[in-house]
């Protein structure tokens, strides 16, 4: 018989606010000044993880166009450019309903991101979620990100929770692979960079948190 669910960690980008998409759109309007065009596909195989470990746009573009680019003025327009994206964007739908849900039902919650904590706090600062989460780890924590287990361990562990009485809410097949490999059962809600990809060892895939309870789940 399954161990009750005691605690839910949810992945931070692409789950609870769509900055992935935003992201991919700044790195498409780079490609595009220089004639070329970035698939979603493509983009795609970053999605949960960082450039070290997956796809690298900037070696993409450097081989596309054979030049090389100042990247640290790139990167400094692109944040830019980010930020005013960011001003538009909210939780993502059954995002605040599924916090609310878990809360009153007592259960540990934390958030798993391979993306630094300077990153995430100012998420939780500008969405006011600082007081619905028990714990954040973070690619600080760990050194490690997604497809490695570690953060999902890491939280696990800082939640005082065993890898049975956990689940994971997660958007990206990296942050599947993860959870897969921690050994956690996790719940795949794919956003826009993500729907095409075939999410084969989910415990459950759904169309967006709104299509799911705590409840549920322990049931």
């Amino acid at each position: 018989m399954p161990a009750p669910l005691r605690a839910a960690i949810f992945d931070f980008d692409g789950l609870i606010v769509d900055t992935e998409s935003t992201g991919y759109h700044t790195w498409r309007e780079i490609f595009a000044e220089h004639g070329h065009e970035l698939p979603v596909e493509t983009y795609a195989q970053v999605v949960g993880t960082d450039f070290n470990t997956s796809y690298d746009p900037r070696r993409d573009l450097e081989e596309r166009t054979g030049r090389a680019f100042d990247w640290e003025a790139v990167e400094i327009a692109r944040k830019t450019r980010e930020r005013e994206l960011r001003k538009h964007l909210h939780l993502l739908p059954g995002v605040a309903d599924l916090l609310q849900e878990a809360d009153a039902l007592g259960l540990r919650i934390a958030i798993a991101s391979s993306s630094p904590r300077t990153w995430i706090d100012s998420w939780m600062d500008q969405l006011g979620l600082h007081d619905h989460f028990h714990h954040i780890s973070t690619v600080d924590d760990t050194g490690k990100v997604k497809p490695d287990p570690s953060l999902f361990l890491h939280a696990a562990e800082k939640l005082g929770v065993s890898t049975d009485e956990a689940v994971i809410f997660e958007d990206s097949l990296n942050g599947l692979r993860a959870a897969l490999a921690a050994g956690i059962r996790c719940v795949v809600a794919p956003g826009p960079m993500t729907r095409h990809l075939d999410f084969e060892g989910a415990w459950k895939r759904v169309e967006s948190l709104a299509h799911i309870t705590i409840k549920e789940l322990m049931s």
